[in-house]
């Protein structure tokens, strides 16, 4: 049976007419709130949503108002916006158009948030000082997310891509809700307990867990998860997850949400990853360019070894060439041998030919020379017995002089040299006279 109806709407027809009874209705609004899921597109318009404990509404602020912001939105923060009630018609989803926005506060997740980050901080799980390197090869990667996440995909989808050798030991956990940072823990737990065991840990602690053994090495561990608005990451933020993070035996790497988002657990974990594909890229470097160095490392000692071996075989041939048989290194030097007497018989017999050319050229000089010789040496004679017969006395005595002595025989050649009675004797060029001296002159 047909019921009487005064009109029949399209669906857009009301979703207008929706839109306009509200605008009407409520004009512009003031709404306070908490913001919930900021985005911001590449057109510049911002997304996100106002919330309380007893509501929720979608916000649109487009980009004209969106420059006019003094501040820059995040997620838990209580804001005050001014908007529009309006009804988005191509899904009839009631929201707000904001024309403007203002912090009215920070939301409570987000004090939260605030006091724990303070309180751990304080402890000393965000120093610097216990942050370790990752291994550049590692051997094994632990992986702690859902089953049921996209961090999941792109984590293994990076890892298959960049190193599909590398194994991974999956440990699943919930990533959102009251239960996810327990089990979370018990995750971490587990792959800490398989990376011990790799260290050398009692095997005993093992099978009493009742805990399968690992079957690669871990030298790392991933903790991811998508993002999210805040409370749909505020699993993260759990202290007692901290306090589990803090305690990794190995190197720890946190890929939660995008890059705009922060947990605690990026803040203790040793590496903060800005997404769940960042985090796989940071701990395998790609297969290809591993295999690129091994091949020019390759190249590289395969041309030093042929390199060597060149070198090696010369050596060889030249050792062998100058080994060679016995015999004929016998044969060589007797060749040599006779090669140098036969060169010092011909240089002997030059040299005496040459010395005997020299004499037969003396010869006939030698007559000369010596007459020559004897010429000057009687010239030199004469003239020596000329210079010695004039240095003779007689000569001196022959020109009337006398040659006194005393009778010792001792020259007188002063008068002062005589006394009155004393006798001397006066050589003439005659003969000897003997003299008295009678008076010596005063």
């Amino acid at each position: 049976m047909n019921s009487p109806v005064s009109q029949v709407w399209a669906v857009g027809a009301l979703c207008r007419a929706m839109a306009d009874t509200l605008t009407a209705r409520f004009n512009l609004v003031n709404v306070r709130g908490e913001l919930s899921g900021f985005s911001r597109a590449a057109s510049g318009h911002c997304y996100f949503s106002l919330k309380d404990s007893s509501g929720q509404l979608r916000c649109a602020l487009f980009k004209r108002a969106a420059a006019g912001l003094d501040f820059d939105p995040r997620d838990g923060e209580l804001v005050e916006v001014t908007a529009r009630v309006s009804i988005y018609e191509p899904r009839g989803d009631l929201q707000l158009i904001v024309e403007g926005m203002r912090r009215a506060g920070q939301g409570s997740l987000y004090e939260e948030f605030l006091r724990l980050k303070a309180k751990l901080q304080a402890q000393g799980l965000f120093d610097a000082q216990r942050k370790r390197a990752l291994a550049l090869m590692p051997r094994g990667i632990g992986l702690v997310t859902s089953l049921a996440a996209a961090a999941l995909h792109d984590v293994v989808s990076t890892l298959r891509r960049r190193a599909p050798h590398l194994p991974v030991v999956l440990v699943p956990a919930a990533v959102q809700g009251a239960n996810a940072p327990a089990e979370l823990c018990e995750a971490l737990s587990k792959l800490y307990l398989l990376a011990q065991v790799d260290k050398g840990l009692d095997c005993d602690l093992l099978h009493k867990r009742k805990t399968p053994p690992a079957t690669p090495p871990i030298d790392v561990i991933l903790l991811v998860r998508g993002g999210g608005a805040l409370e749909d990451l505020w699993a993260f933020n759990d202290e007692q997850l901290a306090q589990t993070i803090a305690r990794s035996p190995v190197p720890l790497v946190c890929g939660v949400g995008h890059e705009t988002d922060f947990t605690i657990a990026d803040f203790v974990a040793d590496v903060r990853a800005p997404t769940p594909t960042a985090a796989a890229e940071m701990v395998a470097q790609p297969r290809d360019a591993w295999l690129g160095a091994l091949e020019v490392q390759q190249r590289r000692l395969q041309g030093a070894l042929e390199r060597m071996l060149d070198r090696q075989g010369q050596r060889l041939d030249n050792a062998a060439s100058r080994l060679g048989r016995p015999s004929q290194r016998l044969t060589t030097q007797q060749l040599r041998l006779s090669a140098a007497a036969q060169r010092l018989n011909s240089a002997t017999r030059a040299v005496l030919q040459c010395h005997q050319q020299h004499l037969q050229q003396l010869g006939p000089q030698l007559p000369i020379a010596t007459q020559r010789g004897l010429s000057a040496q009687a010239r030199q004679l004469d003239r020596a017995s000329l210079r010695l017969g004039l240095l003779d006395p007689h000569l001196v005595l022959a020109r009337g002089y006398a040659w006194l002595t005393d009778a010792q025989g001792l020259a007188i050649g002063r008068a002062a040299q005589t006394r009155a009675g004393q006798d001397l004797r006066a050589t003439l060029v005659d003969g000897t006279v003997d003299l008295r001296v009678l008076h010596r002159p005063g």
